[in-house]
C-alpha cells in the first residue's frame, strides 16, 4: 500500500513538470509573433512619415504657385496705381503671410502684418513681437494689398524708393530694409530669392499707370491751396499748414487718404 502511494506521487510530479515545459514553449512562440508585428508596425509608421513629409513639400510648393496665380493681378493693379513693383508686393505677401497659410492671414486677410496704429476698422489680436498685439482685419485680401500700397507711399522714409524703376526689384528689396521696413538683415535676400525662384519679375513688365482723375476743386475766397508733390501725405500737409487731416479731407471731399502728385488741395 505504501509503495502504491509513492508511485502515484511520482507520476503526479512528472506530469506537472511536463505541462510547465509546454507552457514555456508556447509563451516563447507568442513572444516572437508579437515582436514580428511590432516591427512591421514600426516599418509602416516610417513609411507613413516619409509620405507625409514628401506630401508636405509638394503641398507647400503648390501653395506658393497658387498664391501667385491668385494675387498677381492684384499686385499688378497696385503697381499701376502706386508704382510699387508687383514682384516686390508678391514676394512680401508670400513671405509675410506664409503663402496665405499664416494664422493672421487666415483670420484677418492681413497679408503684410500691418498693425492697428491709428486704424479704426475691424481688429484681431495676434502674438508677434509681443503677446496679443493689435492687427488690422480686412474683408478681402485686396484691401490688405491696398493698405500695403498706402503704407509705403504715405510715409516719407520710403519716398526714395519711388525714384527707382519698377523693374528694379533688387533696389526695392534693399531699400525696404534700409528704410526700416524689416529688422531681419536677410530680408532683402529672402525677397530676391523668392522673386528669382518663381520668376515674379515677369509681373513687372512696363504697364501704363492707370489714369486716375484727380479731384481739383476751384479755390474759393479765404482759401489757401497746396499742390501735391512727391513724398507729400495728408498728415505732412496738415502739419505744414497747422490744420488736421480730417479738415483737409472735408474741404476737398476726400473719402480716403489717397492723394496724387499735382493734385490741388484747398487748405482752410
Amino acid at each position: 500500500m505504501k509503495f502504491n502511494r509513492i508511485l502515484s506521487l511520482c507520476l503526479i510530479i512528472v506530469l506537472a513538470a511536463s505541462c510547465g515545459t509546454k507552457k514555456k514553449v508556447v509563451s516563447r512562440k507568442d513572444t516572437r509573433e508579437n515582436t514580428g508585428v511590432t516591427q512591421d508596425s514600426r516599418h509602416q509608421k516610417r513609411n507613413r512619415e516619409d509620405v507625409k513629409e514628401e506630401t508636405s513639400r509638394t503641398s507647400y510648393s503648390y501653395t506658393i504657385e497658387d498664391y501667385i496665380r491668385t494675387y498677381a493681378p492684384i499686385a499688378q493693379e497696385e503697381m499701376k496705381l502706386y508704382r510699387i513693383p508687383a514682384s516686390i508686393t508678391l514676394a512680401q505677401g508670400i513671405l509675410e503671410s506664409g503663402a496665405g497659410n499664416g494664422d493672421l492671414t487666415r483670420r484677418a486677410n492681413n497679408h503684410f502684418g500691418i498693425k492697428c496704429h491709428d486704424w479704426n476698422g475691424p481688429k484681431v489680436y495676434h502674438d508677434d513681437d509681443r503677446r496679443q498685439e493689435c492687427f488690422r482685419k480686412y474683408k478681402h485680401a485686396k484691401y490688405s494689398y491696398r493698405d500695403h500700397s498706402l503704407f509705403l507711399s504715405g510715409r516719407g522714409r520710403y519716398a526714395k524708393l519711388f525714384d527707382l524703376d519698377t523693374d528694379d526689384y533688387r533696389g526695392w528689396a534693399k531699400g525696404l530694409r534700409d528704410a526700416g521696413y524689416a529688422t531681419d538683415r536677410q530680408y532683402p535676400d529672402k525677397l530676391i530669392g523668392l522673386i528669382e525662384r518663381y520668376e515674379l519679375y515677369r509681373f513687372d513688365s512696363d504697364i501704363e499707370p492707370a489714369q486716375v482723375q484727380a479731384y481739383n476743386p476751384k479755390p474759393v475766397n479765404n482759401t489757401e491751396t497746396h499742390k501735391v508733390e512727391k513724398g507729400d501725405t495728408l498728415y505732412s500737409i496738415a502739419k505744414r499748414y497747422n490744420t488736421t487731416v480730417e479738415e483737409i479731407k472735408r474741404s476737398n471731399r476726400l473719402n480716403g487718404n489717397t492723394i496724387s502728385i499735382g493734385q490741388i488741395l484747398n487748405i482752410k
